[in-house]
């Protein structure tokens, strides 16, 4: 079973913290998983360590015993949905990632999905589209000037029909609850680019998992 993306912008959608997901096509899970790996920033470089099958809560458990906290280490577990392979990031990841154009390189298409949802600044969701190391679009959810957006970045073709279909949809908004604003760009987003993500086996399945430690 697959599903849109808008479930994201519900609270605490995946778990506590917000959510980091990446879709990407033309990549296995283990190449996503290695080249997100890559991109790690602060630290020497990361290996990718598998870790059977898990689910969120089990995940998020072997992370306690191994670091003695979740949040000081991170995790993915990996999936496919229709022609998307997924990586959907847990712990200690805000901050951590790097850009993800290279791991478009080679032709692949890669979606990042990210909200910090218990940054107190507060950073509003975020969204950014990659294709063979370029970036094809990026905004922030919410629509708004903040953080460095105005409006839909990117190659021109591109950011300028999703940035039309967006305002079609009425955004940006500022008299619009926010998170009905996330859910609303997020539902744009993914039928532009026909993205699927399964809230089901992601919430209450088992999935492939594997964690991200230095070498």
């Amino acid at each position: 079973m697959t599903d849109g993306t808008t479930w994201l912008a519900a609270p605490q959608s995946i778990a506590f913290g917000g959510y980091y997901v990446v879709l990407a096509r033309g990549l296995s899970p283990e190449e996503l998983a290695d080249r997100l790996a890559a991109t790690l920033l602060y630290e020497a470089d990361h290996v990718v360590v598998a870790a059977e099958d898990h689910t969120t809560d089990s995940l998020l458990e072997l992370m306690d015993d191994t670091y003695g906290d979740p949040f000081d280490g991170i995790g993915l577990r990996l999936g496919h949905a229709a022609d998307w392979t997924y990586a959907v990031a847990y712990g200690g990841w805000p901050g951590e990632f790097g850009p993800l154009a290279r791991v478009s390189r080679d032709g692949a298409h890669v979606c990042l999905l990210e909200y910090e949802e218990q940054n107190g600044k507060p950073v509003p969701p975020q969204f950014a589209y990659f294709h063979d190391s370029r970036l094809l679009s990026a905004c922030n959810l919410h629509l708004d000037s903040s953080w460095g957006y105005q409006g839909v970045d990117g190659e021109p073709k591109t950011a300028t029909r999703l940035q039309q279909l967006l305002t079609a949809a009425g955004l940006p908004d500022p008299e619009r609850d926010e998170r009905e604003v996330h859910r609303t760009a997020l539902g744009v987003i993914e039928k532009f680019f026909g993205l699927s993500l399964p809230k089901d086996q992601i919430v209450n399945g088992t999935l492939p998992a594997v964690l991200l430690e230095p070498a």
